[in-house]
């Protein structure tokens, strides 16, 4: 057994782990941990078959904004673990459907899986680019494919300008007005009483 394949190995087994962790942690808190754990492996994986700009990606994007805004939006919301947990026993004859559903879905798919013959000598030699991954896929995002990717950031754009005007909420705010403190009359602001002695305020 090579170096490569026992990391392979032990890489799989960690992000399959973290995963049914993710789904079966009864602290919301410990689910987005191992998700992050589930990212951080599956990073290893994509950097073991050559895809480092994919490893990239998923460490930045995911573990990085993603997961870390799970894990703040979990600790502001104070999910309480009863209701999930009651939620869950509740919504348990759907998931059972759709876990079914799925499985027989895949059972069906890996079934009629059919490599025709021939296959593998009519796939063309993978020859190594003279220039890095990151590099070729920039190459072919800002020339070939330099409209679809701005349409992509356009239609993100719009999104995310979209989420922010449904979600705003315009609340009266008590502003200081520094011109009108400053030339306020001593009568306007102070106000004496004459207490008589003994009879208190």
């Amino acid at each position: 057994m090579t170096a490569q394949l026992l990391i392979f190995y032990l890489l799989a087994v960690v992000t399959v782990a973290s995963a049914v962790m993710v789904v079966s942690a009864r602290n919301p808190v410990h689910s987005v941990l191992f998700l992050i754990l589930a990212f951080f492996n599956s990073a290893g994986l994509f950097i073991l078959i050559g895809a480092e700009f994919l490893a990239m990606i998923l460490v930045v994007v995911y573990v990085g904004a993603v997961a870390v805004l799970f894990m703040f939006v979990v600790m502001m919301l104070e999910v309480s673990t009863l209701y999930v947990r009651e939620g869950m026993i509740r919504l348990l004859p759907v998931g059972l459907v759709v876990g079914l559903i799925l499985l027989a879905e895949l059972v069906l798919v890996g079934g009629t899986y059919v490599v025709a013959a021939g296959t593998g000598e009519a796939m063309p030699a993978t020859v190594p680019l003279p220039v890095s991954n990151i590099q070729a896929i920039g190459d072919l995002l800002y020339t070939h494919y330099v409209y679809a990717f701005q349409a992509a950031g356009m239609i993100l754009l719009v999104a995310m300008i979209g989420a922010i005007t449904l979600t705003l909420r315009h609340r009266p705010v008590r502003r200081q007005d520094i011109g009108r403190q400053v030339s306020r009359l001593r009568a306007d602001a102070v106000e004496l009483r004459k207490v008589r002695s003994g009879s208190g305020v």
